[in-house]
């Protein structure tokens, strides 16, 4: 995949993002977890998806411009794994707002094998 393709690939999942946020807030699933997001959308809705749209193409073109670098490829690489992540959490919160809390459960136990990890090692 070329730099190109994935800096559209992180506008748009950044864009999906910014829209199912939306959704779970005005069905009352879920809350903004980005505490600086979250003062955005104090303001509305407008200067919330306004802000990340434009904060995500920002992004998206600075590492497209940057990816003969190896730190800006590597970015790009943490980034997408970040957003693929935030869409498993959504796909969950999803299924929570239809009734099915498996992949809610099945997440709150994923979150605690860090730490029983760690745990392990003190």
């Amino acid at each position: 995949m070329g730099p190109l393709t994935k800096s559209l690939l992180l506008f748009t999942l950044n864009w999906l993002d910014a829209q199912l946020t939306l959704v779970w807030i005005r069905l009352n699933v879920a809350t903004e977890g980005n505490g600086l997001m979250a003062r955005v959308l104090a303001h509305g809705e407008i200067p919330f998806l306004g802000l990340k749209l434009i904060v995500g193409a920002a992004v998206a073109y600075f590492l497209y411009r940057c990816s003969h670098l190896p730190l800006a490829r590597r970015g790009m690489t943490l980034v997408l794994g970040i957003y693929f992540t935030l869409m498993v959490v959504h796909t969950a919160t999803g299924f929570y707002a239809l009734g099915w809390e498996g992949p809610i459960v099945m997440l709150g136990y994923f979150g605690t094998i860090p730490g029983a990890f760690l745990g392990l090692l003190s």
